[in-house]
């Protein structure tokens, strides 16, 4: 991915090479959370199609995890998938290998092709919202055009409370 464009010409462009014609909006007052997002959007916290960043210490990849906003990722069940410990990536690491800095993680334009897990429970909803690169803006998408757009498997990774 292009290093000399913004993170949300990154995805903007990540978006239009794929066919999908999305509009990105911007909410000033922010959408770095899950929870900032639905109240900017006027959605659940659970149509937030969040995307959280882990290391594979082991073989240092990336992996996304694009979950609900509601729900919490068990890192164990992702190791499991994955077949290699996984751990909450730092910000640094976030940023250099991603190209985003937390809370404007966005499931496509990153700097090094992640693995990417899609929640299962994401599937349940008409349309979602992801950060597109900043953390004040989000585009919206249906469940079917994040698996397309993403490739990735669908799995379960929630953490049961």
């Amino acid at each position: 991915m292009n290093q000399a464009l913004s993170s949300r010409q990154r995805v903007e462009a990540a978006l239009a090479a794929a066919g999908i014609a999305i509009d990105v909006r911007t909410f000033p007052a922010g959408t770095r959370t899950a929870a900032d997002a639905a109240a900017a959007i006027g959605c659940a916290v659970a149509e937030i199609a969040k995307s959280i960043v882990l290391r594979a210490p082991e073989s240092d990849r990336v992996v996304v995890v694009v979950t609900s906003g509601s729900n919490r990722v068990d890192e164990a069940r992702v190791a499991a998938l994955l077949g290699e410990p996984v751990a909450r990536a730092d910000a640094d690491f976030v940023r250099r290998k991603t190209g985003f800095a937390i809370g404007g993680v966005a499931p496509v334009g990153h700097l090094e092709p992640p693995a990417v897990l899609i929640d299962r429970d994401l599937l349940g909803y008409d349309q979602v919202w992801a950060a597109a690169g900043s953390g004040d803006s989000v585009f919206c998408l249906t469940p079917t055009e994040l698996l397309a757009l993403t490739g990735a498997p669908v799995a379960d990774v929630k953490l049961e409370q």
